[in-house]
């Protein structure tokens, strides 16, 4: 589910992070592997920094503790200042699957909106299986470079360079990079 360390200083936070919110909520780790379908191991190794966690996988535990992937990032930065010079946005990576998220405008408390860079490798296919985090998320999607297959819904979007999609997000989704080069988009999420 995870993929091997890359211990660098986000990886730590975020792991401690996950630790103090299973502690929150009262939940063993047994809890936890109930309510999110993984691993009790993964869920241990994780907690101690021991694995990055794919993007699946940080869905799985937002959706149990009720958050957004960004966020869950966002509680493991410092205060994010009005301006963010690019060198400053936090860029997560999911090696394993071929998705590169930078969060160019991270959440702040009081403000519903954000806007994120995601970028999936050719080939890259990642499917959100559970619920969404927060149901009814609003979603925008602007495709700067390549071709993305987007399926929210059980409805299968194709996408291409310059389309926008948005969607509000209820259900299971799936997001596929159908070019021969990465698809690089621009993902303004807004909380209901």
């Amino acid at each position: 589910m995870g993929s091997e360390p890359t211990s660098g200083p986000l990886d730590s936070r975020l792991a401690t992070r996950l630790a103090e919110l299973r502690t929150e909520q009262d939940w063993s780790l047994d809890d936890l592997a109930r309510r999110t379908n993984v691993s009790r191991s993964t869920l241990s190794r994780l907690e101690r920094a021991e694995i990055s966690p794919t993007a699946a996988l940080l869905s799985k535990l937002c959706a149990a503790y009720g958050r957004t992937m960004s966020q869950l990032l966002a509680e493991v930065e410092s205060e994010p200042p009005q301006l963010v010079p690019a060198s400053r946005q936090s860029v997560w990576r999911d090696d394993a699957s071929g998705f590169t998220r930078r969060s160019v405008s991270p959440p702040h408390p009081g403000l519903r909106g954000e806007l994120v860079e995601g970028t999936l490798q050719p080939g890259a296919d990642i499917t959100y299986d559970g619920p969404p985090p927060i149901p009814g998320l609003e979603q925008h999607i602007w495709l700067l470079a390549g071709a993305l297959e987007v399926t929210t819904g059980g409805t299968t979007h194709t996408v291409n360079t310059g389309d926008c999609l948005r969607f509000r997000l209820w259900a299971p989704s799936r997001f596929r990079c159908t070019s021969p080069t990465p698809a690089r988009y621009a993902l303004l999420v807004v909380l209901p």
